[in-house]
């Protein structure tokens, strides 16, 4: 084994002096930190000498000190993480908030890092090292498979250790802001104008100034055709529209506002040919995304590449097993079980868009519900008043329902709905929807109870896990489980009643859950695919990345979906938005509903309120183990299979 480094540190004679000095008891804890050190340790932070200074004067061996010092770090990542997440936070509410403009200088400011070196001044200012060279810094596997057996105060070391990642040079990071921001912004901004759009019988569908957010509102929109008994034609129309966004050949003209009957289908404008196409531009912003990754991949030589960071680090979960639990989900038998439920509802063979059909017993049109918020919530500043009674009527305590309900900020956004938790306990969550020109809708309200769930999650994971090394949840995943499960309340707190004859309640959610996992399942395997084959092909154009973007959303569609809903003229799998500017976040979304449905399972006869809080309080353990630990067992698709077969036997239907 070598004793000496890359940047020439040997550290065998280090390691000897320190067991000499502390004993042989310390040898192997000795051993793993200083070399942790070393791997981080350049020219510029001292030559030999001064690294064996360093880790003899830095290396803590008694318990008590150990103990403090954990405390000393706990706060001081809080308070200069915290203060300036606010900071960032703060400084993007005008590029992110529909309102007020103020062109050129939102961005400025929505960009602007006050520490963007802030990584490498750990290290240049050695609070890295100490944490380093006394902290464990576990890999996934050793946390998967020892976990289960670490105290609070073990997992609060480990989550310390790992505080401090590789060390980035600010010019990578004026990189990832300038170009994140720009894909972010665009996919915010890119509203379709639908206003003079035509179907295939040459009617139009919407007032002359509509513009739909893609893909969110696009969607949302197909869904609500559900419910209008002679909406097909319109759902039809908006699916080749979304298919346009999707390959890029919505007419430039369109985009400026023409007049023209547009019909997306033939593509043409009053009958004639559109003239200059939008072009490959969402897939130039997806490699913003790409060329971001590439910059950090060269500082991180544990997890080279964004899909390993991605796994690995954010979301602490094997990537072949998050790929082995989606697939599954997809070759469940059941799936022909839920098909032939969903053909007996329409009362007609499925078509592709029929992927977001999962409201399996509304009957409601969107005009009624729209009505019914509006008397009942109100607009964003009445349901943020209301948020307290809110949590009330869903079992909170008043203590509790005041103490949550008063520290979430409800406000609109430019582009699709958000959750921003507190990144200090002194500060509030912020909830961010959608909304119809003049009132919040229905669209609006439903985002809002899904984006309530991240903001409870948020606040009490904040608030009331045991230390503050271990506030969060494990992933993205475990946040968007309260928030899917939140959302499936929206019409409880809107006083709708079931109707007598309707299925229960937890056979409805079962179904809702699995046909919604499903859904998105395609496109997070779409998501995935596509960032192995940038990484196959780094140096791709926009047209060539399109194209392959494609070609991996239909063979997707005809394995796992074509046996069901027939063929797809829209490249469907491949229309999330959330692709070009959030990297491989999709599966977090499967893995959600796959959590949601267990928690969901595991919550009923319980209390929704006080679950709710003992869950969120567990803290930042792994994925798995966090699972385990709130419902008994860890992250599987069999409940949930379990679930919705026991649901379709007992429907009349099926």
């Amino acid at each position: 084994m070598s004793t000496t480094t890359t940047a020439g540190q040997n550290t065998e004679t280090t390691i000897a002096s320190l067991v000499q000095k502390h004993g042989a008891a310390q040898e192997q804890r000795i051993r793993e930190g200083v070399l942790r050190v070393a791997n981080r340790w350049n020219a510029d932070d001292g030559d030999q000498t001064a690294f064996d200074e360093f880790c003899m004067d830095w290396f803590v061996s008694e318990p008590e000190d150990l103990t403090r010092l954990l405390d000393r770090f706990e706060i001081m990542l809080s308070s200069v993480g915290g203060h300036l997440g606010e900071i960032r936070r703060t400084l993007r509410r005008w590029s992110d908030l529909r309102g007020d403009d103020f062109p050129g200088l939102d961005d400025m400011m929505a960009t602007f890092d006050p520490s963007p070196d802030l990584s490498d001044q750990f290290y240049r200012q050695k609070l890295a090292f100490v944490a380093m060279l006394n902290f464990p810094r576990p890999d996934l596997a050793t946390m998967i498979d020892e976990g289960a057996d670490w105290s609070v105060d073990e997992w609060a070391s480990v989550r310390i250790g790992k505080a401090f990642g590789p060390r980035i040079p600010a010019e990578v990071n004026d990189l990832a802001r300038e170009l994140g921001h720009r894909a972010s912004q665009w996919v915010a901004g890119f509203h379709v104008p639908v206003g003079h759009m035509i179907d295939e019988n040459g009617r139009s569908w919407f007032e002359d100034d509509r513009r739909l957010l893609a893909h969110w509102i696009i969607r949302e929109e197909v869904r609500a055709g559900f419910n209008d008994p002679e909406g097909l034609p319109c759902q039809r129309a908006l699916m080749w529209v979304m298919k346009r966004q999707i390959d890029g050949t919505i007419p430039q003209a369109v985009m400026d506002g023409s007049t023209a009957e547009w019909d997306p289908k033939a593509n043409t404008l009053d009958g004639k040919d559109p003239g200059p196409l939008l072009g490959p531009v969402r897939y130039e912003r997806w490699l913003d995304n790409f060329h971001i990754a590439q910059a950090y991949d060269e500082h991180h030589p544990e997890h080279p590449t964004a899909i390993a960071r991605k796994f690995e680090l954010a979301r602490e979960m094997p990537e072949d097993e998050v790929e082995a639990l989606m697939i599954s989900l997809l070759e469940a038998p059941v799936r022909r079980r839920l098909a032939d439920l969903l053909r007996s509802i329409l009362k007609r063979p499925l078509e592709a868009h029929d992927i977001y059909f999962d409201e399996i017993t509304s009957d409601r049109s969107a005009e009624e519900l729209n009505r019914l918020v509006r008397e009942r919530i109100g607009d964003h500043e009445g349901m943020q008043a209301k948020l307290p009674d809110i949590l009330r009527g869903l079992g909170f305590p008043d203590e509790e329902a005041d103490f949550l309900g008063t520290r979430v900020q409800v406000e609109i956004a430019r582009g699709s709905g958000h959750a921003m938790r507190p990144a200090m306990p002194e500060y509030n969550a912020w909830l961010r929807t959608g909304s119809l020109p003049d009132e919040l809708g229905w669209d609006g309200f439903d985002t809002a109870m899904h984006e309530l769930g991240h903001n409870l999650e948020q606040l009490i994971s904040t608030h009331w896990v045991p230390r503050p090394a271990l506030r969060n949840v494990p992933n993205t995943a475990c946040t968007e489980a309260f928030a899917f499960l939140y959302q499936s309340k929206a019409m409880d707190v809107l006083g709708l009643e079931p109707e007598a004859d309707a299925p229960e309640q937890w056979a409805v959610d079962s179904i809702q859950t699995m046909l919604a996992a499903c859904q998105i399942a395609g496109p997070a395997l779409v998501d995935l695919y596509a960032w192995r084959w940038l990484y196959a092909n780094p140096e791709c154009t926009a047209e060539q990345f399109r194209d392959q973007v494609i070609v991996i959303a239909a063979d997707l569609w005809d394995r796992f979906y074509a046996e069901d809903f027939g063929e797809d003229h829209y490249h469907i799998l491949a229309a999330y938005q959330h692709m070009v500017a959030h990297a491989l976040y999709l599966p977090d979304y499967v893995i959600g509903h796959v959590q949601s449905q267990q928690i969901g399972a595991y919550m009923r006869g319980r209390d929704l309120a006080a679950e709710t809080r003992r869950i969120c309080s567990i803290g930042r353990l792994t994925p798995d183990l966090w699972t385990k630990t709130a419902v008994g067992s860890p992250i599987s698709v069999e409940p949930m299979i379990k679930d919705v077969e026991a649901a379709l036997d007992s429907m009349p239907s099926t």
